[in-house]
């Protein structure tokens, strides 16, 4: 029997995701942040970026977002290398600080890798 449990979305930039990188596998749950430069009503397809990066997120099963191109968006959903991301839920982060908010993935990735460490030193 497969393992239906969801599994949380992993905390990456948008400049973490490409193909040689560990987040970069079918189907692995992430959590992306952007600003929404397109968005399509007929398709519920948009697109974030951050900095030089762009994702193509499918948000048709999303419910009380109200979409604004030139707002701030995070998803959470399981990434598909093709043709679209769906995401699982979404929501409006107007005011985030982009460069705050990447400092603190990268030292909460540090801090879970030595929890990690930690955990196989006493098992």
């Amino acid at each position: 029997m497969a393992n239906s449990q969801i599994e949380s979305g992993a905390p990456i930039t948008l400049q973490e995701l490409y193909p040689s990188s560990p987040f970069y596998m079918e189907a692995r749950s992430l959590r992306v942040t952007g600003l929404l430069k397109r968005y399509s009503v007929e398709t519920a397809i948009g697109v974030i970026e951050d900095g030089e990066k762009s994702l193509k997120i499918n948000t048709q099963h999303l419910r009380d977002v109200s979409f604004r191109v030139g707002s701030i968006y995070q998803f959470i959903g399981e990434l598909h290398i093709e043709p679209n991301n769906e995401a699982r839920t979404g929501r409006n982060v107007d005011g985030i600080d982009m460069n705050l908010y990447r400092k603190t993935v990268e030292l909460l990735r540090r801090f879970l890798e030595v929890e990690e460490d930690n955990r196989n030193m006493v098992e």
